[in-house]
């Protein structure tokens, strides 16, 4: 089944529906400007409880690599995300004791083989572009450039996805992974229950289809 990393988790109660859903992944935002922000103690209080074979993945922007380091180490976190301007010698820095996921938001004049630099990073994450956002915009990305991108890094998509439009994100991108954050709130950081489990439903039958 086609992996999915629901992003945004800043409490319990989110986390439980998640990884009651189906969930493989769950993202914890520490960009301190985000909506979705949770501090280290509150998302270690809920890290702790997660259950076996659920990755924790931390989310960050432009901090510096000892730093992301640090934390990824202390919250036990599986992958750290780099959402910000962060270049491609921090990735490697950070490759050499984390599985790094390096977020690129697609904007006009985005050129798949630019993905090539970030060799070092176990994943790219495509995230749709909206001017002074980091993540979180609601904003699609051109699937077939996605499909395009996967020929150069193992590809997560994000940006804009929903119930209802990631069964065809996913048929047209054929990603390595979904992510998803706004497309199943009730309001910013605050998870809806039935849209979560609409989205894992809508993933769980196209990953049948393409059997």
């Amino acid at each position: 089944m086609m992996r999915v990393k629901f992003c945004g988790i800043t409490n319990w109660a989110d986390a439980k529906v998640c990884v009651d859903a189906g969930a493989s992944a769950l993202g914890f935002n520490f960009y301190a400007l985000s909506p979705r922000a949770v501090s280290p103690a509150a998302a270690w209080d809920i890290i702790r409880r997660l259950p076996p074979f659920i990755a924790a993945v931390g989310v960050f922007v432009d901090w510096q690599p000892a730093a992301v380091s640090s934390l990824a180490r202390a919250l036990h976190l599986h992958a750290v995300q780099l959402h910000g301007n962060e270049s491609v010698e921090d990735v490697r820095k950070l490759a050499g004791s984390s599985s790094v996921i390096k977020a690129v938001q697609v904007k006009d004049g985005f050129r798949a083989e630019s993905l090539k630099k970030y060799s070092d990073a176990s994943a790219v994450l495509l995230d749709g572009f909206r001017d002074g956002l980091h993540g979180g915009t609601g904003a699609t990305v051109d699937w077939r450039l996605a499909a395009n991108a996967s020929l150069h890094s193992r590809i997560i998509l994000a940006g804009g996805l929903t119930p209802e439009n990631v069964a065809q994100a996913i048929m047209t991108a054929r990603p390595y992974a979904v992510d998803v954050a706004s497309g199943v709130e009730s309001k910013p950081g605050k998870k809806d229950s039935q849209r979560v489990k609409l989205f894992m439903d809508a993933v769980a039958a196209v990953s049948e289809d393409r059997k």
